[in-house]
């Protein structure tokens, strides 16, 4: 489903999020109400424990709220089945994270293909999405390269490319960059920015501010409140 430029990505409502640790119930989420459009480009900061990773699982459906409700696009996540939101992981919501998680024994080519592997398309609908991808990331020359063969910084192209070939709706990072130096760590963001001005939805976790500051929009998550720094 393509979304336009004024749809929203995500609606969530009253979203709380608790779990038991030993003895005691932690409140990671408290009652979050937040939308994201579609085509946005958000970063969101915040303290250690103040519940960004659990937002990010979320909004990537790999976990419900107690208590809210989750909307991407028309389901609500909170609501969905198990086969639905493996379905939405599959094609919905691209992710990206800090360490590569790449095989070091297949090339670059074969790491993307093995995001595809879920929508089980044909050898050629396959062959063309992988060299999209790899050449939007602007790694087209490095197709047959092993992550050994290869930077940091394109390691994480190699990455992006593989969550995106499926042409997800959004695209979920965490901390993409934390692994980089700054040479590097900008010319992800210059991959990411170009992918967003194509479109597509970002929503980014990150600690470092000079990542936050290429965002459109920057929220702070803290004590499972979220707040929006500014909006451009």
């Amino acid at each position: 489903m393509t979304l336009t430029a004024t749809a929203t990505a995500y609606r969530l409502q009253g979203v709380t999020r608790t779990y038991r640790q030993r003895e005691r119930t932690v409140q990671a989420l408290a009652g979050i109400d937040l939308e994201i459009d579609a085509g946005d480009f958000v970063t969101i900061q915040g303290p250690t424990g103040g519940g960004k990773s659990t937002l990010l699982q979320m909004l990537g459906a790999l976990d419900r709220p107690s208590n809210g409700s989750v909307m991407l696009g028309d389901v609500d996540i909170a609501q969905a089945s198990n086969a639905q939101l493996s379905r939405l992981r599959a094609e919905e919501i691209g992710f990206v994270f800090q360490g590569f998680n790449l095989i070091p024994t297949l090339t670059a080519a074969e790491n993307v293909d093995m995001g595809l592997e879920p929508l089980k398309l044909d050898r050629p609908e396959r062959l063309r999405r992988i060299a999209d991808a790899l050449t939007r990331v602007g790694l087209a020359d490095r197709h047959d390269h092993r992550p050994g063969e290869l930077s940091g910084g394109q390691q994480q192209r190699v990455a992006i490319a593989r969550a995106i070939a499926k042409q997800p709706r959004v695209l979920l990072a965490d901390e993409p960059t934390g692994n980089l130096d700054e040479s590097m760590r900008d010319e992800i963001l210059d991959v990411l920015e170009t992918l967003n001005l194509e479109g597509l939805t970002l929503v980014v976790v990150t600690h470092d501010s000079a990542v936050a500051r290429r965002a459109r929009r920057r929220l702070r998550l803290a004590g499972g409140r979220v707040s929006d720094i500014t909006r451009g």
